[in-house]
């Protein structure tokens, strides 16, 4: 009777261990997986604010102003971006940097955010949040709010060329690029204008990181080389820098890097 109560007294012990054993390496392989994903999202911070601004505004210039503000202040987290939209030059200055396609992006963005239209000084944070780009209280939330916040995406740039009106590049990319686009973006570093039409008469205007050619490029593989065109606005003694980023199908920013050409 004493070894009919024993026997299954020891199956059923044996039962539990197995249970307890196969719970504890369940809970290992989630744990690792979870330290998987933190390892694969563990990228350095990314903050690109895209700031949709036009000489012929006479509310633009203090969102200008700010704008090399953060960019200065925040020389490796920030991207600045300076997006001259074309709906203001009908006042009767027309804004030598501004383009149509611009405008249309942040159509794109406010249509995104449920904005009814587009506004200057617009600022976009990583394609996420928008607000007045004139606002420095708003721009200092946002820049520290996404300053804590790890990319998705890390972009490793080399063999970066300047051939004549033409830049060549490699890039390699970590992180998920699952329906994700590279924007390769060039920036004129800065340019002082005097402005002799419009809102903004007899002023004489600075700007900033003011995008002049853009390229964009559908993600299948995560190494590859891109171009992208010199416009002959630029001249020859100006700074220039080469941004590329990421942004996924809503066009949030995933992840950024830049360098000066």
């Amino acid at each position: 009777m004493s070894k009919k109560i024993i026997i299954p007294a020891i199956a059923f012990l044996g039962m539990v261990f197995m249970a307890f054993y196969t719970a504890k390496l369940e809970d290992k392989a989630a744990i690792e997986v979870e330290r998987s994903d933190d390892v694969s999202n563990a990228f350095p911070s990314v903050v690109v604010v895209e700031l949709f601004t036009s000489q012929g505004c006479s509310s633009c210039p203090p969102a200008d102003v700010l704008l090399e503000k953060v960019k200065n202040q925040y020389p490796q987290e920030v991207f600045a971006l300076s997006y001259h939209v074309d709906y203001w030059n009908y006042i009767g200055w027309e804004d030598p940097f501004s383009h149509a396609r611009y405008t249309k992006r942040q159509s794109y963005y406010n249509q995104k955010l449920g904005y009814r239209g587009n506004y200057t000084p617009e600022a976009i944070v990583n394609g996420k949040e928008h607000f007045v780009g004139s606002s420095s209280g708003k721009m200092y939330s946002k820049i520290n709010k996404y300053k804590t916040q790890k990319a998705q995406n890390t972009i490793a740039l080399s063999n970066v060329i300047r051939n004549g009106n033409s830049i060549s590049f490699d890039y390699n990319i970590d992180g998920d690029i699952s329906d994700k686009t590279l924007r390769a973006v060039l920036v004129l570093d800065e340019r002082i204008t005097s402005v002799k039409r419009g809102e903004n008469r007899n002023r004489t205007l600075k700007n900033s990181n003011i995008v002049v050619a853009e390229s964009y490029n559908e993600l299948e593989l995560a190494k590859g080389s891109g171009k992208i065109s010199v416009p002959s606005l630029v001249r020859q003694n100006e700074g220039t820098t080469l941004m590329l980023l990421t942004e996924n199908e809503v066009l949030d920013i995933t992840g950024a890097t830049k360098i000066k050409v």
